[in-house]
């Protein structure tokens, strides 16, 4: 009888682990595809202008808002957002930005996709 309830509880536990990795890596998963950044180190770095500033902000954060959608969606889903918000990002960016600043905005978001996963 010993035998069967440590056998009972070590099941448990394992089981118990488990669940709590996975629910760790849904939680990995997620800060992923945070694409929140400071917008005056990024408008340094594009050497933006106060209109451009402005346009870039809410350009970045209907992008940061389409990205985590694509976090909650499906498995089968989430390929899809992502390049739909990615493609709607940069066709934003480069009505904004001018030749110099629209690739040196591609390279930091693919650097940023590389980094966390996402490509």
């Amino acid at each position: 009888m010993k035998k069967i309830v440590l056998t009972i509880v070590a099941m448990l536990s394992m089981t118990l682990a488990f669940a709590d990795g996975e629910k760790s890596n849904m939680t990995n998963e997620v800060k992923a595809y945070d694409m929140t950044v400071n917008h005056r180190k990024l408008a340094m770095c594009l050497g933006l202008d106060f209109d451009q500033m402005d346009a870039v902000e809410m350009i970045h954060n209907q992008f940061c808002e389409d990205m985590m959608v694509a976090a909650r969606a499906s498995k089968d889903e989430q390929k899809k957002l992502l390049d739909k918000a990615i493609l709607k990002d940069l066709r934003y960016m480069h009505a904004v930005l001018d030749h110099r600043q629209y690739r040196k905005y591609q390279q930091l978001l693919n650097v940023t996709l590389v980094n966390r996963g996402l490509r």
